[in-house]
């Protein structure tokens, strides 16, 4: 074959090759882009994105704006901060189940309110949660396996989130301001127990005894007050006796218009 049409012959099949070594190029680029041990699937037609047992400590941050299922179970994930997820727009599922969570900041989950169908944050360790950090979320919620202090915050939590069907019976009390309610599911205790009530009547007697204490004070300084001016009046009157006449009936006049 003639080196011009060997060359020509290179030249057609590089060319031809050129877009498949593209695409493999750009594959590769998009997976290194990902954390170790996460990557992007299709489940059942839903653009899915899994970073289960990754070894994470934070929200990853390249997720796929197009992601609409999110495994983020079995990691190290100690906290969620605020705008943790704002840029997924399509996400519906979201699993953040046997991670370390104590903390949720208010507006984790700021822009999932409107098509977030499932929230999973089960097996974490979470204590106490402000009910400000599922505001307007409309998922169900998974909060068992949590070592919750039942107290007015997680009865107030409960009450704002819709809670995963088989999930309510999970939330236990792992502490509680009254023993006999420790290890007791949450939702029996609230049955007989209100903890708002509770709270709001403990503040009530707080602020009357405080109240009290400042009344008795103005009151204990108005007795001192009176028994102080009347011992003074009663001095200067026996110094009136001990002068002459004259000059004490002067006084007394002085002293008695003072008094009236």
């Amino acid at each position: 074959m003639p080196p011009a049409d060997r060359f020509l012959l290179r030249s057609v099949a590089m060319w031809l090759l050129l877009p498949s070594f593209l695409l493999a190029a750009s594959c590769l680029r998009s997976a290194a882009a990902f954390p170790r041990g996460c990557y992007p699937s299709e489940e059942e037609g839903l653009k899915t994105f899994r970073c289960s047992h990754a070894r994470l400590t934070e929200v990853p941050r390249d997720i796929p704006n197009d992601t609409n299922k999110l495994y983020l179970d079995s990691n190290r994930i100690p906290f969620l901060p605020r705008d943790a997820f704002r840029d997924l727009p399509l996400l519906l599922e979201l699993d953040l189940s046997h991670n370390a969570i104590a903390s949720v900041e208010s507006g984790a989950f700021r822009g999932l309110a409107d098509h977030l169908h499932s929230l999973d944050l089960s097996s974490n360790k979470l204590v106490s949660v402000s009910k400000d950090a599922f505001s307007n979320l409309k998922a169900k919620v998974n909060l068992s396996n949590n070592p919750w202090l039942c107290d007015c915050r997680l009865q107030e939590l409960i009450r704002t989130v819709d809670l995963a069907a088989g999930s309510s019976g999970g939330i236990v009390c792992d502490s509680s301001a009254q023993e006999e309610h420790v290890g007791k599911s949450f939702l029996q205790v609230i049955a007989d127990t209100d903890f708002c009530n509770v709270y709001k009547k403990t503040t009530d007697i707080a602020m009357l005894v405080t109240m009290f204490g400042w009344f008795a004070m103005v009151i204990s300084y108005l007795v001192y007050y009176v028994r102080q001016n009347q011992e003074d009046a009663r001095r200067h009157l026996e110094y009136l006796k001990s002068l002459p006449s004259k000059q004490r009936r002067s006084e007394e006049s002085s002293t008695i218009s003072t008094v009236v």
